[in-house]
């Protein structure tokens, strides 16, 4: 029997195994996608505070203190990083560059 490694969300793959409980990564998923912890726990189906919990057990683990170094630290450390699907290729993005948006 083989487990997913892997959770995405909101365009966002969380990685399992590299730190985080399955909870806290879904919990840094929408943490990432923007939400609040009141908008994150209607998602999540849980209490705000359980959001809150697990996004103050996250900040512990990787040494940080507010939401944006949070993300940032989570991309670095291969935490999460942007799904398959809505990373495009240089050629797409090359191509997008014509319409007026730039793409970092």
């Amino acid at each position: 029997m083989t487990t997913s490694t892997s959770i995405t969300a909101h365009g966002i793959t969380g990685f399992l195994g590299r730190g985080a409980a399955l909870r806290e990564l879904e919990c840094l998923l929408e943490i990432a996608a923007g939400k609040t912890s009141k908008q994150a726990a209607r998602g999540l189906g849980c209490a705000p505070s359980t959001v809150e919990k697990a996004v103050e057990r996250i900040f512990f683990k990787l040494r940080v203190s507010n939401r944006a170094a949070l993300i940032a630290e989570a991309f670095r450390r291969g935490l999460i990083s942007f799904a398959a699907a809505s990373n495009p290729t240089p050629e797409k993005q090359r191509d997008e560059s014509q319409d007026g948006v730039f793409i970092a």
